[in-house]
């Protein structure tokens, strides 16, 4: 069974229950096959405080927290460097594209820096999505 990583936006999307947020709900809900970025917590983190509240913002971390939480370390820092530069992506991007490459898993998104990237998920796109 392939773990997931659920993006900071599709970590959003669910939690704010948005137009995206049932197709987030099977990674999201599967804490058993969950990795998570510790740059996504502090980018979720950040924008709940800012909208919700930290009372919230502790909840909404408190379950990203049932997942897998793997930290930036070196080898993913030097790994997400490599496929920042090689893909273009912005920083944050290139972290969680290397946490999940190093765990094997598949990311699951709606931003568009991933489109073009392999073990990718996207709504709507569900034929050609690698479950």
């Amino acid at each position: 069974m392939r773990c997931n990583v659920v993006d900071s936006c599709g970590w959003l999307a669910y939690f704010t229950d948005s137009e995206n947020a049932d197709f987030f709900a099977p990674a999201v809900e599967d804490t058993d096959s969950l990795i998570v970025p510790s740059i996504c917590v502090a980018e979720v983190f950040k924008v709940i405080v800012r909208e919700k509240g930290k009372d919230t913002a502790l909840l909404v971390v408190s379950a990203m927290n049932q997942g897998r939480v793997r930290d930036l370390d070196m080898t993913i820092a030097l790994q997400a460097a490599k496929l920042g530069l090689f893909y273009k992506l912005p920083l944050a991007d290139s972290v969680v594209y290397a946490t999940a490459k190093a765990e094997g898993a598949v990311v699951w998104t709606q931003d568009k820096h991933f489109k073009h990237l392999d073990d990718v998920c996207f709504p709507g796109d569900a034929e050609d999505n690698p479950r």
